[in-house]
């Protein structure tokens, strides 16, 4: 029987773009993702998980577990670092990930935002993904208490629970390039990536959501607001954007923390799985919120797929562990007599 085993990856750079200046969105200094990390590691070996895969990181993440390992108090899984060559870029990621599943991962639990989730659903295959959110737009991962996602990806690794679900993803395609997002795919009118980050509504010219919930952050919550689509039905939602005085609708939208602004849409319809749509002329098209592409007059399109990988649903798999007791023993017989002597609950 292969070792229970779990893969953590953690983005040291997430929580850090321009929009802590633009919309003073928080921060998730490192010494909390290394936090996050250990409590992971707790959990982990509660649910019955042996061995954790760990990424290793130019930020001091890595460096604070190895820290607390040599302290020799702790119960966690046996720790192996993912000892890649570091570029401090998002190839960390995609190199971390693929260790982790060669390395027999059962789960790949991510720290980041949209665009972290994005790098390692890329590289982790079928094996089920857990992300959580140490980013700024957080529409994708999970926005959870370490110790309890833990618990779950722990129940899962170890084949205890099967609480899993296929996410959907946007397949956008331009030129030779072809990227997947997540959550959302934007055309914007701004002719470079630049900073990467949007978060001016004058420059959006249409929007394609995966899902679109009405208490989402980032560009999807237009969407949320007006039109939403749940994340657990296949088929997902596109708009276009007007300028507020010709649109049809205005919608108050979170776009990033910090930033509610009227954003004008001309109008909207769903989007079904498989629909090949052909963008309108525009400079760049954003992926989860990044300005990934710049067009530059080249043709652009996108569709949606449910194909998109498998991703650990937290809720479920501790609702199948309380329905079972697979984290509860019985402390005192039938007879009234304890089953462990010395030892009592409350």
């Amino acid at each position: 029987m292969t070792e229970p085993t779990v893969g953590i990856v953690v983005n040291p750079a997430s929580g850090r773009d321009i929009r802590r200046l633009v919309a003073k969105a928080s921060v998730f200094p490192t010494a909390e993702k290394a936090n996050m990390v250990q409590r992971l590691l707790t959990a982990l070996a509660s649910a019955g998980v042996t061995r954790a895969l760990l990424s290793t990181d130019l930020g001091g993440i890595s460096a604070a577990v190895l820290r607390a390992l040599r302290t020799g108090r702790n119960a966690w899984p046996a720790v192996e670092f993912c000892e890649d060559p570091l570029t401090d870029s998002a190839q960390d990621t995609t190199n971390a990930v693929r260790r982790m599943v060669a390395g027999g991962a059962g789960v790949v639990v991510c720290l980041g935002g949209d665009g972290t989730a994005r790098v390692a659903a890329a590289a982790c295959g079928d094996v089920p993904l857990l992300p959580l959110s140490t980013g700024t737009n957080n529409a994708f991962p999970q926005l959870r208490e370490a110790t309890v996602a833990g618990l779950a990806a722990g129940l899962v690794a170890t084949g205890s629970v099967d609480a899993t679900r296929r996410a959907s993803v946007l397949e956008v395609t331009a030129g030779q390039r072809t990227e997947l997002a997540l959550v959302d795919v934007c055309g914007a009118s701004s002719p470079y990536v630049g900073s990467r980050a949007l978060w001016e509504p004058a420059q959006l010219t249409e929007l394609y959501c995966t899902f679109a919930e009405p208490d989402a952050i980032g560009l999807s919550s237009v969407a949320g607001q007006l039109c939403p689509s749940p994340r657990d039905e296949p088929g997902g939602v596109a708009l276009r954007f007007a300028p507020l005085p010709e649109a049809r609708w205005i919608v108050r939208a979170p776009i990033a923390p910090g930033l509610v602004v009227p954003v004008g849409v001309r109008d909207w319809r769903a989007l079904p799985v498989g629909e090949p749509v052909e963008l309108a002329p525009c400079g760049v098209v954003a992926v989860d919120g990044e300005r990934e592409l710049e067009l530059r007059d080249a043709p652009a399109s996108v569709r949606l797929r449910a194909d998109g990988p498998r991703c650990v649903d937290v809720t479920a798999a501790l609702t199948e562990a309380a329905s079972r007791a697979l984290l509860t023993e019985r402390n005192v017989t039938d007879d009234g007599h304890l089953a462990h002597p010395g030892r009592t609950r409350p």
